[in-house]
């Protein structure tokens, strides 16, 4: 049962599910589940391609169907209404000729001119006319794989690496066409076939729909129009009211897929730009909660006039001190770019994918770049131009912090120069090391990650109990920092070392939780039980950063890990 779900399913659940924490709605309305409104997703995206072909037995055998096969039992009457605008009957889908997918539009062809006081209040902090910032962005290309190492002074504190094999992988906030293969009540869930090797989950929760398009058997409305829930049972519609089998949907990824469980999907679609989040055919109205009362109430007298008839939209914190005419420029190329996926919707053959998110540097750099940042540097000259281009015209006040380094006229690569080789490969090893001499083991299972927390050499001088609590703080700090390099996703258990002192087992979760609030991906820590064990939960979508840059070996059927030497940066 536990291998039929998606990757990033047994994150407690719920919680983590939610893409919203850092957006409020202002009093408007919203619905429960929807964009990514600061998003985390930082690969390489592409849509894959190509899929296997077999027979589905019977409802029980659904964990197969994640694998690509079809269940042929499937009738072409059974059509039924998706919300309005994205379901279609399609029978006749497989005669249509491919298309090409709507790429991330990235470069506005008529940029915003601004004064010199705009520019002024949103360039960063300069030293001697020097840049100055917390962070700095090191973009490294070796062959066709991409490094993008964020530094916190020099410090490597996130590592993102893109390969070609993320054409597959790598798909989360992509949009497809897709048709649903088989619908299963007792799992509340879909598969569909959206083109890729297996076949994705969509729960009930994550379907959008309209009450006139639900047949709830009694002739009474389902729910009220647009409403979605994640919980399991509330008196709502059923999956099986909600779609049948050869049904066409639109749908977006929002978790990748991983090892062998399929990519989990949403039909409510959201299309992130670099102020605004917009969400089609939706009442979602909200805005960053980390923007000040006085900015948030500015922005919202913006979000009255450019907020597109019958779509909602987010706004972000990057929209902080930026134009009205900036957002009107950023909703209307999103606007844009969702009628062109409509447009392919209507015609496109099935499985198809509409809209294909930008590569993993831009769109870690759209995501992350703010003035905090003292530079990027990328050692690429097409990517260089590439991401030069995009600031220019979205952050013109930022574009002089885009750097390229000429690896034929310096002595040291780009890693070498900010020591980011050396960290990395400690952020692969399973043993990391603490300051007093104390250690973590980390290990990677199916169903969790589990951290032991070790004193090692750390003997102390006083007595056993102020030997283990220096020793669990210093490792309740670390942990918080591997999980973010490592990019650990799912359910945690942590094994620290047993205290007695319940005081002490307070301030080592209280130092624990402070470190985890530095992390932008939601996280969740439960107090410390019994056994010394601390369970938490971290939002995951991608595959983490040992899996990017490794295999599974041959030799000893997954026992162990083969890296990849391409894949390693020097």
């Amino acid at each position: 049962m536990g291998d039929s779900r998606p990757a990033g399913e047994s994150d407690a659940g719920s919680d983590n599910d939610s893409p919203r924490d850092d957006v409020s709605n202002d009093g408007r309305t919203e619905s429960d589940s929807g964009a990514n409104a600061e998003g985390a997703n930082r690969k390489r995206r592409r849509g894959g391609r190509g899929r296997g072909r077999g027979k589905v037995a019977n409802e029980g055998q659904n964990q197969s169907a994640q694998n690509g096969r079809r269940d042929q039992n499937q009738t072409s009457g059974q059509q039924n209404g998706q919300r309005k605008g994205k379901g279609r009957n399609n029978a006749g889908g497989g005669q249509r000729q491919p298309v090409t997918p709507v790429e991330a539009n990235l470069i506005d062809e008529r940029p915003v001119q601004l004064d010199d006081a705009a520019l002024e209040k949103r360039r960063g902090q300069e030293h001697k006319g020097r840049p100055v910032g917390r962070y700095q962005m090191v973009v490294h290309v070796e062959g066709e794989v991409t490094h993008i190492a964020v530094l916190e002074g020099r410090t490597l504190i996130e590592h993102y690496v893109s390969r070609p094999a993320d054409d597959v992988s790598q798909i989360h906030g992509n949009i497809y066409l897709g048709r649903v293969q088989n619908v299963l009540p007792g799992m509340e869930a879909a598969f569909i076939d959206i083109g890729t090797p297996k076949n994705a989950v969509l729960y009930r929760g994550d379907v959008s729909f309209d009450r006139d398009d639900v047949d709830s058997g009694d002739g009474k409305p389902s729910q009220p129009k647009g409403r979605k829930s994640r919980h399991r049972n509330n008196g709502g519609p059923r999956i099986e009211q909600l779609l049948k089998a050869r049904q066409t949907i639109v749908c977006q990824v929002t978790k990748n897929p991983i090892s062998h469980k399929g990519a989990r999907l949403t039909t409510e679609v959201s299309l992130p730009g670099r102020f605004v989040v917009l969400v089609p055919n939706s009442s979602t109205y909200g805005i960053s909660k980390r923007l000040s009362d006085k900015e948030r109430r500015r922005l919202r007298r913006i979000l009255d006039k450019v907020k597109p008839k019958g779509h909602g939209l987010i706004v972000r914190t990057a929209a902080e001190d930026v134009t009205a005419e900036e957002i009107e420029r950023d909703v209307a190329r999103l606007h844009q770019q969702w009628q062109g996926i409509e447009k392919l919707a209507n015609s496109a053959k099935t499985p198809s994918i509409l809209f294909r998110e930008p590569d993993m540097a831009v769109r870690v750099i759209r995501e992350e770049f703010t003035k905090e940042y003292r530079g990027v540097i990328i050692d690429d000259r097409a990517l260089y131009e590439q991401v030069k281009s995009y600031m220019e015209t979205i952050t013109p006040a930022l574009a002089d912090r885009i750097e390229y380094h000429d690896r034929s006229k310096e002595s040291l690569s780009v890693f070498e120069r900010f020591h980011v080789g050396e960290q990395f490969r400690k952020a692969v090893d399973r043993k990391v090391w603490l300051p007093s001499g104390g250690s973590l083991i980390i290990e990677h299972t199916e169903a969790l990650t589990v951290i032991d927390v070790n004193t090692g050499k750390n003997v102390g001088s006083t007595n056993l109990e102020a030997t283990v609590f220096s020793n669990n703080l210093e490792a309740a700090d670390e942990i918080a920092k591997q999980l973010r390099l490592r990019d650990i996703g799912g359910i945690i258990v942590i094994d620290f070392v047993d205290m007695e002192i319940k005081a002490n087992r307070e301030e080592v979760m209280r130092v624990f939780r402070d470190a985890l609030a530095r992390d932008k991906t939601r996280t969740q820590a439960f107090d410390i039980t019994d056994l010394g064990l601390v369970e938490m939960t971290r939002k995951r979508i991608g595959e983490g950063l040992l899996e990017s840059v490794s295999c599974r070996c041959a030799d000893c059927d997954g026992r162990g890990i083969r890296f990849l030497p391409e894949a390693i940066p020097e």
